[in-house]
């Protein structure tokens, strides 16, 4: 199950607007029978009612999941640094090996 905020995010990106951490304009809480928007203040756009946000779940899913196969895949492609000199004396194995990792970690159709 996508976590709220993840649906929150899909919902404001959905509206062309953003969640601003330094504002606040977002605050979500949890009372021990889950996560709820305590504060919205997004200019031009309305609090997302319960079924809104309920149908980006499988949006919300494929989200989280790709957020961890992109972290995955940011660590097995290592150092930039290291991969412009790997580029530079071979790109040919550079290519084969990225192309490896994507293989092995493929995203979800978005």
């Amino acid at each position: 199950m996508a976590n709220l905020a993840t649906k929150v995010r899909l919902y404001l990106k959905t509206n062309s607007k953003t969640w601003d951490a330094e504002k606040n304009n977002i605050e979500l809480k949890n009372d021990g029978a889950g996560e709820f928007i305590d504060t919205w203040n997004v200019s031009g756009l309305a609090k997302p009612t319960d079924s809104q946000i309920a149908s980006y779940e499988t949006a919300g899913n494929t989200e989280e999941s790709n957020n961890t196969i992109r972290a995955t895949r940011k660590n097995l492609y290592g150092n930039i640094g290291d991969q412009l000199d790997e580029i530079y004396k071979d790109i040919d194995a550079w290519k084969a090996r990225i192309k490896k990792i994507k293989d092995d970690n493929p995203k979800e159709t978005e």
